[in-house]
C-alpha cells in the first residue's frame, strides 16, 4: 500500500501583479483621481485589499485638486483591481505537501559522519548532497558538515527536519544550490536547529555565497509543526535567491544582517516568528522585476526586533491578517531606515493586531498606503503612517501613542476607522514628500497666503467618517494644500503655543459634514472656509482656559449643543455640527460640570450646570467668527522632519 503525507489540507492563492498592469494605468490614474477630487459616499465605495491590491502610481506628477468641487460620488471599478493582479502567482502547489511515507530517504547525522542507504544522496565525509528528486528525512547532529542540494530534476525536493541540528564552521549548513523547487518540512513535535558560520571559507576570493544558515537558489517552501532556530552568524539567518514562503512551524532567527529573506518574494501563511537581526527582520528586495519584491503576509504571529527595518518589500507589503509584535531601534540618518512595515510602492493591510515600537516610522511607503481594517498600537520616532503619495484609511482602531508625526502624506483621505493620534508636532499632516537624497518633493508652499492656492492645490486632507481624536503640540490638522470633511467625528486638542493652530491649511477647507471640535491656542487659530455648507463658529476667549475646563453651548431653547472639555489648556475653539443652523442663536458657556457620559472629553446626555456665559452667537453666515486671534497668516511652513 502506499501511503501519501498530507501536511496541509488546502492551498491558498497567493495573488501576485502581472506585467500586463501597465495597460491599465491610464484607467487607473483616472480612478485616483476621481477619488482625490471627490468626497465618498458609503454606497458606492470601494477600496484596494491586500488580496486584490497593487494598482501601482508609476507617475511623481502631483494632483491638483478644485476645492470648490462638493460631488459626494467616487467612481471605482474592484473588477479592474482583480483584472490586474490576476496573473499573481507563487511557487507553491498542494502537491508540495504530499508525499509517499514508504519512498522516505533517510539520512542520519552521526556528529563528524552521515549515513545512508540511498544512491541520491553522496556522501563525503561530513558532506552530504541531495542528487535527485525526492523526499529526505534529516535526525540526529552533525557537529561541522553541510547538506547541499544540487539537482537538475524538475521535481520538488522535500526535506523533513526530525530532531535535526546542523552546524558548520566554514560555511551554510544546509544549501541549496539547484533545484526546481525544495520544502523544508519541520517534522510534528520536532526541534531542529541550524547555525552557519562565523566567517566562511569560499573557493575564490569572487564568491560571496552562500551567506545565510539556509540558504537556496531555488524557490524555497519551510512548513510542519515543528520548531526551528537559525544562528545567521556572518549574515542572514534564512535566504531565498528566488521566492520563498513560510507556511508552518515556530521559527526563530537570529542574525547578523537581515533575518528572514525572500528576493523574489517572501509570503507567510502560517507560523510564529520569533527574529532577532542587525539588518531587516523579513525582507524582500528585488530591484530589477516591477512584480516581484514583494511581501504578503496572510496569518501567522510575528515578532521581529532588528536594527533595520523589520517588515521591508522592494515593492509591496500585503498584509491580510496574523499578530505583529514589531520593535525597531536602529540609528536613524540619511543612511539608514529603521521603520516597522516599509513597502517602496505599497502597503495594504486588511487586518491584523499590530504593535509597533519604532525608531523611524512605524508604517511607511514611497508612495501610497491603504488601511483597511485590523487594530493598531503604535509608537514611533518619527511618523505613525506616512506615505509620500497618498494614504487611505477606510477602517481600523489606530492608536498612535508616541509619534513626531502621526499621519502624513501628500494626500490623505480618512473613511472610517477609530484614530487616536498623539504627537510631539503635527497630528494629521498633508505635505510633500522626500526623494532619496531626503530634499523635499516641491510643491505645498506653507506659510505664503491662501490667496495663492484659492481653487487648487496638489495636497489634500478628505474626511468622509470614522472618529478621529488628535493631542498635538504642533498644528492639530496640518494641510499644506486644502481640507474638505463631509463626515465623520473630529476632535482636536491643539498646541498651547500661539506659534501653531490646532487647525491649519492653505488652500481652503470646504466642510459639509460631520462633527469637528478644535480647541487650541489663539494666536494662529483659523476657521472653516466659506465654501462650506454646513454652519460653524470660531470663538477666541480674551483668556486663556484651563485644561479640563468644560466649554459649553446651548440653543435658545436650552437645547444642549455642545458639552466637551479640552485636554490642554486653550484659548479658542472651533466648532461645526450639523445641529448649527442658519439665524440661529447660542450661548457659549465656560467652566461648569456635566453629568453626561464623556468620551474624548465629548460628553453626551445628561445635564450641564454652573458656568459663566461668555456670549451668545447669532449665525448669519456659514462661518461665524467670534473675538480677535494673533493675526497670524493662515497657512503654515511645510510639515516638518520626514
Amino acid at each position: 500500500m502506499v501511503w501519501i503525507k498530507r501536511i496541509r489540507p488546502f492551498i491558498t492563492a497567493a495573488p501576485i501583479y502581472g506585467e500586463n498592469m501597465k495597460s491599465k494605468l491610464a484607467i487607473l490614474l483616472t480612478l485616483l483621481l476621481a477619488m482625490v477630487l471627490t468626497a465618498c459616499s458609503s454606497n458606492n465605495q470601494t477600496v484596494t485589499t491586500a488580496a486584490a491590491a497593487a494598482t501601482r502610481l508609476e507617475t511623481s506628477a502631483p494632483v491638483t485638486v478644485d476645492t470648490t468641487t462638493t460631488t459626494e460620488t467616487i467612481v471605482t471599478d474592484a473588477s479592474l483591481l482583480n483584472e490586474v493582479t490576476a496573473n499573481k502567482s507563487i511557487h507553491e502547489e498542494s502537491s508540495d505537501y504530499e508525499w509517499d511515507e514508504t519512498a522516505v530517504v533517510q539520512i542520519s547525522l552521526n556528529g563528524d559522519s552521515i549515513n545512508t542507504a540511498s544512491d541520491a544522496v553522496t556522501v563525503e565525509g561530513s558532506t552530504a548532497t541531495i542528487t535527485a528528486t525526492g523526499t529526505y528525512s534529516l535526525s540526529g547532529t552533525l557537529d561541522d558538515g553541510q547538506v547541499i542540494v544540487d539537482t537538475e530534476d524538475e521535481e520538488v525536493v522535500r526535506i523533513i527536519l526530525n530532531g535535526t541540528d546542523l552546524t558548520s564552521t566554514t560555511s551554510a549548513p544546509l544549501y541549496i544550490i539547484n533545484a526546481k523547487k525544495v520544502v523544508v518540512i519541520l517534522a510534528d513535535g520536532s526541534q531542529n536547529s541550524l547555525s552557519d558560520a562565523s566567517s566562511y571559507v569560499y573557493a575564490s576570493a569572487d564568491e560571496d555565497e552562500p551567506n545565510a544558515a539556509l540558504f537556496s537558489k531555488a524557490d524555497l517552501t519551510i512548513t510542519g509543526d515543528g520548531s526551528l532556530t537559525m544562528n545567521g552568524n556572518v549574515n542572514d539567518g534564512i535566504a531565498s535567491k528566488d521566492g520563498l514562503i513560510i507556511a508552518g512551524g515556530s521559527i526563530t532567527v537570529n542574525a547578523v544582517d537581515d533575518g528572514i529573506r525572500g528576493k523574489d518574494y517572501l509570503v507567510v501563511e502560517a507560523g510564529t516568528l520569533n527574529i532577532n537581526a542587525g539588518g531587516d527582520g523579513l525582507k524582500s528586495d528585488n530591484e530589477d522585476e516591477s512584480d516581484k519584491g514583494f511581501i504578503q503576509i496572510t496569518d501567522g504571529s510575528i515578532t521581529v526586533t532588528a536594527n533595520g527595518d523589520a517588515i521591508a518589500a522592494q515593492t509591496d507589503v500585503l498584509i491580510s491578517g496574523g499578530s505583529f509584535n514589531i520593535t525597531t531601534n536602529g540609528v536613524v540618518d540619511d543612511t539608514s531606515s529603521s521603520k516597522g512595515i516599509k513597502g517602496l510602492t505599497l502597503v495594504v493591510i486588511d487586518g491584523g493586531t499590530f504593535n509597533l515600537g519604532t525608531s523611524d516610522d512605524a508604517i511607511h511607503s514611497n508612495t501610497d498606503i491603504v488601511i483597511n481594517g485590523g487594530s493598531y498600537t503604535i509608537s514611533a520616532g518619527d511618523d505613525g503612517m506616512h506615505a509620500d503619495a497618498t494614504l487611505t484609511i477606510n477602517n481600523g482602531s489606530i492608536t498612535i501613542n508616541d509619534c513626531y508625526e502621526g499621519i502624513e502624506s501628500a494626500v490623505i483621505t480618512l473613511n472610517n476607522g477609530q484614530i487616536r493620534i498623539t504627537a510631539s508636532d503635527d497630528g494629521v499632516n498633508v505635505a510633500g514628500g522626500v526623494d532619496n537624497s531626503g530634499m523635499m518633493i516641491p510643491g505645498g508652499m506653507g506659510g505664503l497666503g491662501q490667496d495663492m492656492f484659492a481653487t487648487s492645490s496638489d495636497y489634500i486632507l478628505t474626511i468622509n467618517g470614522g472618529n478621529i481624536y488628535v493631542d498635538a503640540n504642533g498644528d492639530g490638522l496640518d494641510a499644506n494644500g486644502a481640507i474638505v470633511m463631509t463626515g465623520g467625528t473630529v476632535i482636536v486638542n491643539g498646541p498651547t503655543n500661539n506659534g501653531n493652530g490646532a487647525l491649519d491649511y492653505d488652500a481652503g477647507f470646504t466642510l459639509s459634514g460631520g462633527t469637528f471640535i478644535a480647541a487650541g491656542s489663539s494666536g494662529m487659530a483659523m476657521s472653516a472656509g466659506s465654501t462650506s455648507t454646513q454652519y460653524s463658529m470660531l470663538v477666541n476667549f480674551t483668556e486663556a482656559q484651563a485644561a479640563g475646563a468644560l466649554i459649553h453651548i446651548q440653543d435658545s431653547t436650552g437645547a444642549d449643543i455642545l458639552t466637551f472639555a479640552p485636554s490642554k489648556q486653550y484659548q479658542s475653539i472651533l466648532f461645526s455640527s450639523a445641529e448649527l443652523c442658519e439665524g440661529a442663536t447660542y450661548d457659549v458657556t465656560l467652566g461648569g460640570s456635566s453629568i453626561g457620559s464623556e468620551t474624548n472629553g465629548l460628553y453626551d446626555g445628561g445635564s450641564y450646570s454652573g458656568g459663566t456665559l461668555f456670549t451668545s452667537l447669532t449665525l448669519t453666515n456659514v462661518v461665524t467668527t467670534y473675538g480677535s486671534n494673533g493675526g497670524g497668516m493662515p497657512g503654515g511652513m511645510p510639515g516638518g522632519r520626514h
